[in-house]
């Protein structure tokens, strides 16, 4: 498949960000090519959280409804000690008409997303690897590993943390890795909830139980060093020494498994003059308080927003209000999911003070609801 020699911009990476970027330039009426390395999106849950900001931003796209109706409302998040409660977290009351974490696998929302697409007559070129980035006064562009060309206005880095277009740039990607090794894996239990995001705190160290729509919880630990494919036995002394108690629950299946380290890092710049940064590639982060993917769609909506009113007005000032504002947004919410991983990462010297001092904050009503806000990303 040959791939369109000109667009008016290129978005490298058909993730949820490159398809979200690429649905709202499909509505605003622009030409728009995405490209992706990968001969096919990938079909396993990784990110799971859509908080309420992100969807009010996606109604614009037509793909909200689409999302709520296939995913779980998980209406609070619990922080518990075995069976007691340290401090609860309601989503019920914010002000919104989503009051609730949106609980939906990665590749359930590409699908929406990349569904929407098509319907707009738009399409992901695969598998294709960008090589080359080279910008003039007029435009810029993008070579192919085979060769092709294409002639864009703008291009778009959506390829990751490890972003070739983002090095193509010559932008840097500032911050730290942390010295923390998680496990993660979604199984098939009994005995964990499935209706809410629960994080249990231990001696053993914390582990986060959280439902997907097709029955099956995510369970997410601390844990060095975590094994490359986490299987039932090991799921199994997660729960038992971690989640609610010895017993309490039964893993009967682990349907996909991984391990991770956290990389902090947020892009020098959001913007090098026709190349400009969204999603991974522009920043990085703990997924405490599942942050990661609902950053990367605002951005996709805040960016298409901004590069349909330059390439209609032939003004690059929005480009430059959304590198500034993106990146800023990127720093605070890199921030508190920092201080959440640290948080529930603590000493185990520490962790019966901390697991007080979350009993004390539980009984002032405005710590919850102001926790509730900023993981929901209102304001």
């Amino acid at each position: 498949m040959t791939v369109p020699e000109q667009a008016e911009v290129v978005v490298v990476g058909a993730g949820p960000v490159g398809l979200a970027l690429g649905v709202a330039l499909r509505i605003k009426g622009h030409q728009v090519v995405v490209l992706d390395r990968q001969a096919e999106g990938a079909n396993t849950s990784r990110a799971a959280v859509i908080h309420a900001r992100t969807l009010e931003m996606l109604e614009g796209l037509g793909v909200t409804e689409s999302l709520v109706e296939q995913g779980i409302h998980a209406k609070s998040f619990s922080v518990r000690s075995g069976r007691s409660e340290l401090l609860p977290v309601e989503f019920g009351d914010l002000p919104t008409l989503y009051p609730y974490t949106l609980m939906i696998p990665q590749n359930l929302t590409e699908q929406i997303l990349l569904d929407r697409l098509t319907e707009l007559g738009g399409q992901v070129h695969r598998p294709y690897v960008v090589t080359q980035v080279v910008q003039d006064d007029e435009g810029a562009t993008v070579t192919l590993a085979d060769g092709q060309t294409i002639r864009t206005s703008y291009v778009v880095a959506a390829d990751g943390m490890h972003s070739v277009v983002r090095d193509q740039a010559g932008l840097g990607f500032e911050g730290e890795d942390l010295e923390l090794s998680f496990a993660l894996a979604d199984v098939r239990a009994e005995g964990l909830p499935l209706d809410e995001v629960v994080l249990f705190f231990s001696s053993e160290g914390i582990l986060v139980s959280a439902p997907l729509p097709d029955g099956s919880v995510r369970l997410v630990a601390q844990i060095d060093p975590a094994p490359e494919e986490p299987d039932v036995e090991f799921a199994q002394r997660l729960v038992d020494a971690r989640g609610p108690g010895r017993g309490e629950a039964v893993v009967r299946e682990v349907i996909w498994g991984s391990r991770f380290r956290i990389h902090e890092r947020v892009a020098s710049q959001f913007r090098a003059g026709r190349i400009l940064l969204a999603g991974d590639a522009a920043h990085t982060h703990s997924p405490a308080g599942g942050q990661g993917m609902n950053l990367g769609l605002r951005d996709a909506v805040a960016l298409a927003t901004a590069l349909s009113t330059t390439l209609g007005k032939g003004d690059d000032a929005p480009l430059d209000e959304y590198a500034v504002r993106a990146r800023a947004e990127a720093r605070q919410v890199v921030a508190l999911a920092h201080r959440l991983t640290v948080v529930g990462t603590a000493k185990p010297a520490v962790r019966d003070l901390r697991n007080l001092l979350l009993r004390l904050l539980a009984k002032n009503p405005r710590f919850g609801r102001r926790l509730a806000f900023q993981l929901a990303g209102l304001r």
